[in-house]
Order: C-alpha cells, then sequence, then structure tokens
C-alpha cells in the first residue's frame, strides 16, 4: 500500500514521518520549500501536485487548514479526484466543518474513491510519535482495508459512525470541551501571577492533582518557561476550531457559554499576538493584570 500526504506542516510531517517508519512509500506535497525539504530528509517522494500525490498513492492524508483547502485539493485543477484510482481513499485528517466533510462524501460518491472522515487529537507531540486519537466515520469494511495505513500514525482509533461528518461533529464537540480547558487554565495562570505565586509551584500542584492533564501540564509548562511560539501547537488552528465547535452548536441551537467564553479569549490572543502558539493567550490577560507566570 502506497500512502500521500497533503499538507505537511505540523501535524502532517508527523503523518508522514510515521508512514515513512511503517515501510510506506510516501509521496507528498506543500506549499513551503522548507516542510519539502524536511519531507524529503526523513524519506519522502516529492510531488509538484495535488494530482501526482494521487497518482502515486493508494490512501492519501489531506492535513490542510479548512474546508476551502480541502476542496481545492481534492477538485481543484490538478486535483486528487483526476489521478486517484477507484477503490483509493482520501482520509479527511483535517478539522472541517460536518457539512463540508458530508458535501465532500456526496460530490466523491460516484468517482470510486472511498472517504475516511477522520479528524485527529493529539496534537504536535501525537502526530510526530504516531499516537494521534483517530475519530473515523467510514464504512467497516473500508476501515478494514486502510487500517494498517491508520494505525501506522495513530494509537487509538475509534469508529464514530459510518458517514462523512460524523468524525467532524465528534472533534467539534471535543474540541470545544479542549478550548475550555485551555482557557481556564490560562486564566488560572494570570491569577496566580497577580498573588504572586511562582510558576513552579502552581505546575506542581495541579501536574499531580485532578486538574493534572497532558493540556494544563504542556499549557503551564509553556507559559512558565515563556515559551509561546514555535511549539507546534499554532493557535489559528484552535481559534478556528472553536469557530467550528460554536458554528454547529448555534446550528443545533445548544448554548455553549463555556466556549463561547473561550472562543473569545482565543481570538484576543490571535488578533493581539498573531504568530503565537495556544498559550499566548495568557499574555493578554497578564497584560490585562500588570503581572507574568514566570518559573
Amino acid at each position: 500500500m502506497r500512502a500521500g500526504v497533503i499538507g505537511i506542516g505540523d501535524m502532517g510531517s508527523g503523518l508522514a514521518k510515521n508512514l515513512i517508519k511503517n515501510g510506506f512509500q510516501t509521496t507528498g506535497i506543500d506549499l513551503l520549500d522548507k516542510r519539502m525539504e524536511a519531507f524529503v530528509e526523513m524519506g519522502g517522494k516529492p510531488a509538484g501536485s495535488a494530482a501526482e500525490v494521487g497518482r502515486e498513492a493508494d490512501v492519501v492524508f489531506i492535513m490542510v487548514m479548512n474546508g476551502d483547502e480541502v476542496n481545492d485539493v481534492v477538485f481543484g485543477e490538478s486535483g486528487l479526484v483526476s489521478t486517484l484510482r477507484q477503490g483509493a481513499a482520501i482520509v479527511l485528517s483535517a478539522t472541517i466543518k460536518p457539512a463540508e466533510a458530508q458535501a465532500l462524501g456526496s460530490a466523491l460518491k460516484d468517482t470510486g474513491i472511498h472517504l475516511i472522515d477522520s479528524p485527529v487529537s493529539g496534537g504536535f507531540p501525537g502526530a510526530q510519535n504516531g499516537t494521534l486519537t483517530l475519530m473515523t466515520s467510514a464504512q467497516q469494511t473500508v476501515l478494514d482495508e486502510f487500517r494498517p495505513a491508520l494505525e501506522a500514525v495513530s494509537a487509538n482509533i475509534h469508529h464514530v459512525g459510518t458517514e462523512p461528518g460524523a468524525g467532524q461533529t465528534v472533534k467539534a464537540c471535543l474540541q470545544s470541551l479542549i478550548g475550555s480547558i485551555f482557557s481556564a487554565t490560562f486564566e488560572a495562570a494570570a491569577l496566580a501571577a497577580k498573588a504572586g505565586v511562582s510558576g513552579e509551584v502552581l505546575y506542581n500542584v495541579f501536574s499531580t492533582s485532578s486538574a493534572g492533564s497532558v493540556i494544563t501540564n504542556t499549557s503551564l509548562e509553556n507559559i512558565i518557561d515563556r515559551k509561546f511560539e514555535g511549539t507546534g501547537s499554532h493557535i489559528s488552528t484552535m481559534h478556528k476550531d472553536l469557530t467550528i465547535s460554536l458554528a454547529l452548536a448555534q446550528d443545533l441551537g445548544v448554548p455553549m457559554h463555556t466556549a463561547a467564553a473561550a472562543m473569545q479569549l482565543f481570538h484576543a490572543g490571535k488578533t493581539k499576538h498573531p504568530e503565537g502558539d495556544n498559550w499566548v493567550v495568557t499574555r493578554v490577560i497578564e497584560d490585562i493584570v500588570g503581572a507574568e507566570l514566570h518559573r
């Protein structure tokens, strides 16, 4: 089985690395030259277009930013549908709106190309270590056929449905919770800073308490070490995901008070520090209270 990866950034590079590590001939493309150079260094085969990736692959992971980019990769000029063989699969690992995934599935229905709607969770560490959690939606026979490629990049594969959009719906629910945990951690960090608590004390207590988690611990570590850029968790991604979560809630008439507050904090962080990572939101609150949390 040959694999392809479209979008070789923080997340896609991890997919590519672990596919290669598990013996898949992997063809990929990204818009940035430095990412392509790193991909070649890890043993990947560079492509000049999505169509070229499709020509060289039996299963293609798409890890781009939004639904418009997904559609362009699949149906645009030199898109995947022009070269992918019948019976091949597209793994929609990007996080997009559930309705966009449903529309993609409908458009692919008569092409003979399978769609596995499979957004991921685990962030940069999970992608790089091959330990992502997958929320997959496809027919069981399709999942069985392409399971080796999915297992190469993940530690947990959850079959959450059979139709496109089901995976994205579960991911939207998950991101509403993750965004809320992030924002509560940022506020607690600013509160500690203003009260004169050291970052080391706060981290030691939080990480060994019932509030400790990968999200809380990683956030606090980066905050107290003042690492707000280049950690592999750019704020624009979480900002986009929360937008999807709240849009789904609006469509369904579900009140999301906590996630809405998180959305506003992330919006402030993205506006103030557009090049920052998730934890940079803390700096917005720190600026208001006039105190910073250091180790």
